[in-house]
């Protein structure tokens, strides 16, 4: 018996021994002490009467896009990269981030616990057999979670402005939305698609930069949320201008014809900035 006893004593010890070990493998050649202790570039101070022009601008950003796709991936979590949908998420339910309504893109309505926790999630019924007997059908709810990779597009509002007093057009990101498909729970086909929440930037920028990126050319070398934001490494297009009568192109413009109207909004930012200098 005591035998028995000190064998069985001496394989925990060993397995606890391996466990442990096990949570100090590093997993590569080096720790990784930069990324996680990123800070934000602050922005430089701007006065109202430094501001010379300004033009607010809505962009829709497709993840499905080759150039948006690091932002897109992993659709699964794993150690050391989350894709941006599951950065905010996890934010937003913890309550270091804010989540604002999405009726509106002015941050007037702030979401309550109770309304994040539904946002995604589907509540479906399904029989199951009563493991007891007489072994009969007994009706199930079964809670599925929001599912991150139905997000494949977010839309950006940014603020476009030329600062006299450092002589230059500087463009400012406002907030962002995501964007998730709307599926049919019976059929399972995409019927649309339903903004979530806005968040405001500024508030997530300190999220972000602590978040890797992906980067297709060197593992030691990866960016950060905040850095793809920060150097405008997104692809994404007009859908909206500032304008008197607060429509978006779509509402008077179709198929081509609202790609080149978005592809002109591009340009007038280009050009303005062009001609305020002389060569």
């Amino acid at each position: 018996m005591k035998k028995v006893i000190c064998i069985m004593a001496f394989v925990l010890t060993f397995a606890g021994i391996n466990s442990v070990s096990a949570q100090n493998v590093l997993d590569g050649v080096y720790v990784k002490e930069h990324y996680p202790t990123r800070k934000v570039i602050p922005y430089t101070h701007l006065r109202e009467a430094d501001v010379m022009w300004s033009k607010r601008i809505w962009r829709k950003l497709d993840l499905r896009e080759k150039i948006n796709q690091p932002m897109y991936f992993p659709v699964d979590r794993i150690k050391d990269r989350r894709s941006l949908t599951q950065v905010i998420m996890e934010a937003v339910k913890e309550g270091s981030l804010t989540a604002y309504s999405a009726s509106d893109d002015e941050f007037t309505l702030t979401l309550t616990k109770a309304e994040i926790d539904k946002i995604g999630a589907k509540t479906d019924t399904m029989y199951v057999e009563n493991p007891d007997p007489p072994y009969d059908l007994q009706m199930k709810i079964v809670v599925n979670e929001f599912d991150p990779g139905t997000v494949k597009e977010y839309r950006i509002k940014e603020d476009w402005f030329f600062d006299k007093q450092r002589s230059v057009q500087d463009v400012r990101i406002i907030g962002i939305c995501p964007v998730a498909d709307n599926i049919d729970p019976v059929t399972g086909e995409i019927r649309g698609s339903t903004p979530l929440f806005w968040i405001y930037f500024p508030e997530a920028r300190n999220i972000f930069a602590s978040a890797e990126v992906f980067n297709r050319s060197n593992d030691a070398e990866r960016r950060t949320l905040e850095d793809i934001f920060w150097k405008r490494q997104f692809g994404s297009y007009v859908y909206k201008e500032q304008n008197v009568y607060d429509r978006r192109i779509a509402d008077y413009k179709q198929g081509i014809h609202a790609l080149l109207e978005a592809e002109r909004v591009k340009d007038d930012l280009f050009t303005l900035e062009h001609d305020l200098w002389e060569y």
